[in-house]
């Protein structure tokens, strides 16, 4: 068994082609995200609570569940397991007023509100490469690889 040597691989064709070439290098789109701050799912069915509790885990701000006793929990969903019935799923909620994380089975939640801000809507990398070059264009004032402190 031979073992691989890499001492031609800047020789070889098409060698360093990337690094003078960067500024044209393809660039995948980010993930589209829905506007669902402030959105009432409704929950009429399993696949609209699975759906629904799906978002809520992807959402970077706070969800109030109401339960089916009547509690209320306000908090961010740091963790999910989805089971083959709602009593085998739950979610995992970090409150907002504090004290520990708290278990909650699909099956005993009845509403779902996105109710807090996402902090990190309109905040994609394209959003901020635009900003950067149009801090450049303007004389490069404030133009900075670094991110913006009030953000």
């Amino acid at each position: 068994m031979s073992v691989p040597t890499h001492f031609n691989r800047q020789d070889s064709a098409g060698a360093g082609k990337f690094a003078s070439d960067a500024d044209k290098l393809e660039v995948a789109p980010g993930r589209e995200r829905e506007g669902i701050e402030g959105w009432v799912p409704e929950l009429a069915n399993e696949t609209e609570v699975r759906e629904a509790l799906e978002k809520a885990f992807d959402y970077r701000g706070d969800v109030t569940l109401t339960q089916k006793d009547g509690s209320k929990v306000e908090g961010y969903i740091f963790d999910r397991v989805s089971g083959t019935r709602l009593s085998d799923s739950f979610v995992r909620i970090l409150p907002k007023n504090g004290g520990g994380r708290v278990k909650i089975a699909y099956s005993d939640i009845l509403a779902l509100v996105f109710s807090g801000r996402d902090p990190a809507a309109g905040k994609s990398w394209e959003a901020w490469v635009r900003k950067y070059w149009e801090k450049k264009a303007v004389g490069g004032v404030g133009a900075s690889l670094h991110p913006d402190e009030s953000e």
